[in-house]
């Protein structure tokens, strides 16, 4: 800690603070356009000039000096900072006057209205008027992509794009060329930016050179309403913001969440909201003569209320999908059972997890803030780019703090670090277990080695013996401890989490997800897409959800339900972190929330749900079920868990791993109804190359 003197107040900060970190502890408001807490030090923008006693004559920028570098009176006097002095003042607003010489004078139709930092700066700090009489500095606007666009006859070359695209989202395609007032910041020949974290740009940006393209001149920030909420695109749980007007979902935007997404989210999460717009469900409808027919909530209701009673509860079944929340899980899981059934299942993708192996089985249990105490990572089947861009970028930041050994098995590809490729499958991880891989040796001198494992190693037919492998290399490298639990599962959907803990997997007996396809006579879709329903043999099909997609294309009734801004639901993230998201609006037409339909439906059936609220289904959740009601909290998983899991490894058949998601930008109906994941969908698979505007 280091004691100083900010504006005659005394205070005490630790010493490794900037001297601009210092002053805000102290209540003293620095300006600053370059400087960013989770960037590197520019100093480039000289907005944050404070006067320093004792030092120099003139005023120095404290972004980039550090507490430790300044010096104390000869007789042990604390070192003094002023943040309100006459120099301080004549050198800010000069320094604001230079910066704003080639600013277009366009507030009235910039899109960042009402939420500038210059603006705000300008009229703190700046002056009024400008000694510059010569002409503007006028500079092209570059294509860098589909999701942000430029203005750059704003831009003041802070570098925190570069910065960032750099440091953190581990592209280098963002630079300044040119020098003096040729400078300009762009892509190299202006090509699409090719991260999945390039979005985030667009909060980053102080002075309105990079917005929100899909978002541009739709909407001013004062005339929306803001709901606070979580993202379910994947299964970090990032904290969001939904802006709308009316009904109607404007934008979405990150919230800082330390744990989870710090103050980034994925591009998919950021630019989703115009898939909420399109291919929604808004009716009920009815398989008639071979056509999906509207019809009344009666005739829906009736239609089912047929199809159950002619079968039996043995051939009954349902089937979760990726974006359910734990509620409409319950209800589905409770009217199900109420028939007479034990097919219920919420993996999909045919993944080993099983809620009789413990809960660690499944978790990320070393949590998403942990990967930066790691000091060597396995990743086994999984591409985290893919699967969890922000997560992605936090292994970023643990490689670039220390260099930690990073060994995948699986594709590979680019993951925007480098790391050693151990082999494609089950071959390289039963060596890893034998020992007879050099990378065993460094997760074994590692203090806290970390094993992600990924869905594309676990959904294949040789999944519940790499689980097993999996958890027994854990064991072997000393992964597992008293204080540290590094046997980590890397889950691709909001909802898997949530439905294991409730138990939403088949009883014993029961048909699991692929084969409920094929041999029910009646069975429940609740937003479940991602199925092979070329092999769909069901009889009688119904599809809850809030898009006209797969599930709903083979459906004999549709029942139209809330997508995730539509309704107030709980989701756990993949290191088993409950979370609550909001309502930011509501559903159209006759659509409604998918508890309350099953409810409903329940009443019809026979076999009526002992809740009529969502409060009074929440109150029987948390009964079942207590860890639901500890929101933002995680209830860990135990160590012994994975060494009785570790018992079960066994000889596994040789097979290759490949991660599950194939194409980043559409991996649900929300994204796959989006013209914004259409495009970038479009360019990726053109390797990012489309001719500029």
């Amino acid at each position: 800690m280091a004691k100083l003197k900010v504006d005659g107040k005394e205070i005490e900060v630790p010493d490794h603070f900037t001297l601009l970190q210092a002053c805000e502890e102290a209540g003293a408001e620095v300006p600053r356009f370059c400087f960013h807490e989770r960037l590197s030090v520019a100093g480039n923008c000289r907005m944050c000039l404070v006067e320093v006693k004792g030092g120099p004559p003139k005023p120095a920028a404290s972004c980039a000096m550090g507490v430790r570098d300044i010096r104390g009176g000869p007789n042990g006097e604390l070192p003094e900072v002023f943040t309100n002095t006459p120099m301080v003042k004549k050198a800010r607003e000069g320094v604001m006057e230079f910066l704003l010489i080639n600013h277009p004078l366009d507030c009235p139709i910039c899109d960042q209205g009402g939420e500038c930092d210059l603006q705000d700066q300008a009229i703190a700090f700046g002056m009024d008027s400008s000694r510059h009489t010569e002409n503007k500095r006028a500079v092209e606007d570059k294509y860098i992509g589909p999701l942000v666009k430029t203005v750059m006859n704003r831009c003041i070359h802070c570098t925190r794009c570069v910065r960032f695209t750099t440091e953190v989202a581990g592209i280098a395609e963002l630079g300044l060329i040119g020098r003096g007032e040729d400078a300009e910041i762009t892509t190299y020949l202006e090509q699409a930016m090719t991260s999945e974290l390039q979005g985030n740009v667009v909060d980053l940006c102080p002075v309105g050179a990079l917005t929100s393209k899909p978002f541009a001149f739709t909407a001013r920030p004062w005339e929306l309403s803001k709901t606070e909420s979580i993202d379910v695109m994947d299964a970090l749980g990032s904290a969001i913001r939904v802006d709308t007007r009316g009904r109607e979902v404007m934008r979405i935007m990150p919230r800082v969440n330390e744990q989870v997404n710090e103050e980034w989210i994925s591009d998919k999460s950021r630019f989703i909201w115009d898939g909420l717009k399109t291919q929604r469900l808004d009716r009920p409808y009815v398989r008639r003569d071979g056509r999906l027919q509207a019809a009344t909530w009666g005739e829906a209701f009736a239609a089912i209320k047929s199809a159950v009673s002619a079968t039996t509860g043995s051939k009954i079944g349902a089937i979760a999908g990726d974006l359910a929340s734990v509620e409409e899980m319950y209800a589905l899981k409770a009217l199900v059972n109420a028939l007479g059934s034990a097919n219920t299942d919420c993996r999909q993708d045919g993944a080993a997890l099983d809620p009789s192996l413990g809960r660690a089985s499944y978790l990320f249990n070393t949590t998403i803030e942990g990967i930066e105490s790691a000091d060597a990572i396995l990743i086994v089947g999984a591409n985290p780019r893919y699967e969890a861009a922000v997560l992605n970028a936090r292994i970023r930041k643990a490689w670039r703090r220390s260099g930690l050994p990073i060994g995948v098995i699986g594709e590979g590809g680019e993951m925007r670090y480098p790391y050693e490729h151990l082999g494609a499958g089950t071959d390289t991880l039963a060596d890893l277990v034998a020992g007879k891989s050099s990378f065993a040796d460094k997760l074994k001198a590692a203090k806290n080695p970390l094993i992600i494992v990924g869905q594309g190693a676990l959904s294949g037919a040789e999944g519940a013996a790499v689980l097993a492998n999996a958890a027994a290399l854990a064991m072997a490298v000393g992964a597992v401890t008293e204080d540290w639990n590094g046997f980590a599962v890397l889950h691709t959907a909001a909802s898997r989490v949530g439905g294991l803990d409730l138990g939403f997997v088949p009883g014993e007996g029961a048909a699991a997800a692929a084969d409920m396809l094929s041999s029910m006579d009646v069975l429940f879709l609740l937003g479940a897409d991602e199925l092979d329903f070329t092999k769909k043999q069901a009889k009688f099909t119904v599809y809850i959800g809030s898009h006209g997609d797969n599930g709903a294309h083979h459906a004999d009734v549709i029942l139209p339900g809330a997508a995730y801004t539509e309704k107030s639901g709980t989701w756990v993230n993949t290191e088993g972190r409950v979370q609550m998201g909001n309502r930011a609006g509501f559903a159209p037409g006759d659509a409604r929330e998918d508890w309350a339909i099953l409810r409903a439906l329940s009443d019809v059936l026979g076999k009526k749900l002992p809740f009529d609220s969502l409060g009074a289904l929440r109150a029987r959740l948390y009964a079942d079920y207590p860890h639901f009601a500890a929101l933002d909290e995680i209830a860990a998983g135990n160590g012994a868990e994975i060494a009785a899991l570790a018992k079960k490894a066994g000889k596994m058949t040789k097979s290759a791993f490949a991660s599950p998601v194939k194409d980043f930008y559409l991996t649900n109906p929300i994204a796959r109804a989006s013209a914004v994941m259409a495009e970038c969908s479009a360019l990726a698979r053109n390797n990012f190359k489309a001719a500029a505007e």
